[in-house]
């Protein structure tokens, strides 16, 4: 009985070589089927060869027999249909991105598609899209018909990314702030207003800083040079480095920022006899980390560039009719060129700066207080 069916087997394994494989650990030889999606719809498996004989003439020569011809288009009504192509023939590149599965390359698949061949006009025709096939096809026009409200994984508390800590109304009261981020030769700071508005964005290169021993008169001499030039607000808003006191490496580092915040706290606070409980201090401390996981720049505890984030922000206040972020034009062509990762001039300062000022306001909103 065991010689007949081996016999048997092997017949059938000549006769269609590699549509059955082995089940491991079994004492007598059972085979299963292996599938592969079908190609020609979304709906059903068809039994392949193994992908060591896979050939396309297998499976293109045999007509699905679940396929009836329908489109894409006939599996959802005029109105799903109208809705579903607004939104892919009108949304940005960051709205198509906030649709499930098209994060990444499809995104800009669909935004090229339709710049060189016009509006999608029928659901079917989305499927011309490279990485975007039926079965995916579906799974997108789903989400756009039934959107996931997402909520951001880690929610930053306003009292965990101010110091000292002060009234919120105070801070929803403000008519603009000036971030200011120092450097390790330069300080830069952002000039934003409540209506997401850059009224000023600039640096200044700082001579003295770091230049031998920390001469207290020198560093003065640089940073009041910087507090001539700050622009009037309702808050002075420091950037609070995140180094690590472990790492005795960076100790020199540190004591020069800390060396700059504590003369800018000075300079910019207001000398009065005695502090009223009514008035807020004017100066105030942003962590550095809260900024970064705002902005999805943080690799563990190491913060990354914002270079392509601010070019986003400055494309997006240009192209788009309501952006995050409004720029002048003076500044947006002084600024154009000053990103330019790897360069002497690479302007993470800067970038810092504005950064900053806008996760001070979006957070702002966002938390409860």
């Amino acid at each position: 009985m065991w010689v007949a069916r081996q016999f048997i087997t092997s017949v059938a394994q000549r006769a269609h070589p590699g549509l059955f494989r082995r089940t491991p650990q079994c004492s007598l030889p059972k085979f299963e089927l292996r599938y592969l999606q079908c190609t020609c719809c979304w709906r059903s498996r068809v039994p392949t060869a193994g992908f060591e004989t896979l050939n396309t003439s297998i499976v293109g020569s045999i007509p699905c027999k679940d396929d009836d011809g329908k489109t894409l288009d006939a599996y959802y009504t005029t109105e799903q249909r109208d809705s579903i192509l607004k939104l892919l023939n009108n949304a940005t590149l960051s709205e198509l991105s906030g649709v499930k599965l098209l994060r990444g390359r499809k995104s800009h698949n669909i935004v090229e598609y339709r710049t060189k061949n016009g509006p999608f006009k029928t659901l079917e025709s989305v499927v011309n899209v490279p990485l975007l096939k039926h079965k995916s096809a579906v799974v997108v026009f789903n989400s756009i018909l039934n959107p996931v409200k997402k909520e951001r994984k880690v929610k930053i508390h306003l009292a965990k990314f101010i110091r000292p800590e002060v009234d919120r109304s105070w801070l929803e009261d403000a008519g603009s702030i000036v971030s200011i981020v120092c450097g390790t030769n330069k300080i830069a700071w952002a000039h934003v207003d409540r209506g997401m508005m850059v009224l000023d964005w600039q640096q200044m290169e700082c001579p003295n800083f770091l230049k031998g021993t920390y001469m207290a008169s020198f560093y003065l001499t640089d940073v009041s040079a910087v507090v001539e030039h700050l622009p009037d607000a309702d808050f002075y808003i420091i950037e609070k480095s995140s180094i690590s006191v472990q790492n005795t490496s960076l100790f020199p580092i540190m004591a020069h920022m800390r060396t700059v915040e504590a003369m800018l706290f000075a300079l910019l606070e207001p000398r009065v006899p005695q502090p009223e409980p009514n008035i807020p201090p004017r100066v105030l401390n942003m962590m550095r980390t809260a900024v970064g996981r705002h902005f999805g720049l943080m690799v563990g505890e190491s913060r990354t560039s914002g270079a392509q984030t601010v070019k986003q922000l400055m494309t997006e206040s240009v192209t788009q009719k309501l952006p995050r972020l409004n720029f002048p034009s003076e500044l947006l062509v002084k600024h154009r060129n000053s990103f330019q990762m790897g360069s002497r001039r690479s302007g993470e300062e800067l970038c810092d700066a504005l950064l900053q000022a806008v996760a001070f306001y979006e957070l702002l909103s966002e938390s409860s207080g």
